[in-house]
């Protein structure tokens, strides 16, 4: 079980800071451009520190297209939470009926 769950949990944890590497600036955005991007440097090295190993134990698990169907799912449902807690955004409807199309999708490349 180990072995299926840890890839996930790594993955999660990458999103994370991607996330906020990707998106946090949007908070701050008087900051000059070229701190932000430096920042955003410095925590993308972190999300690599998850990302890579998560692939590398996950393909032992799970081919590449679930690697990448479960890092898509994790990486919308962080933005979500993200764009509602952090952004202060509005989750709206139409965006839990595209997530949802997604989570079809995961079901159909996990089908033997």
């Amino acid at each position: 079980m180990l072995k299926y769950l840890s890839p996930i949990v790594l993955l999660l944890i990458s999103n994370i800071f991607m996330t906020f590497a990707w998106y946090g600036h949007l908070k701050h955005r008087s900051m000059p451009l070229l701190i932000v991007i430096l920042v955003s440097w410095g925590i993308a090295f972190f999300e690599y520190c998850f990302q890579v190993p998560a692939n590398r134990i996950g393909y032992s698990v799970y081919n590449a297209a679930q690697l990448k169907t479960i890092q898509e799912i994790i990486t919308l449902s962080v933005f979500a939470v993200f764009s509602v807690l952090y952004l202060k955004e509005e989750f709206r409807w139409n965006y839990l009926i595209g997530f949802i199309f997604i989570v079809l999708a995961a079901f159909f490349i996990f089908r033997k």
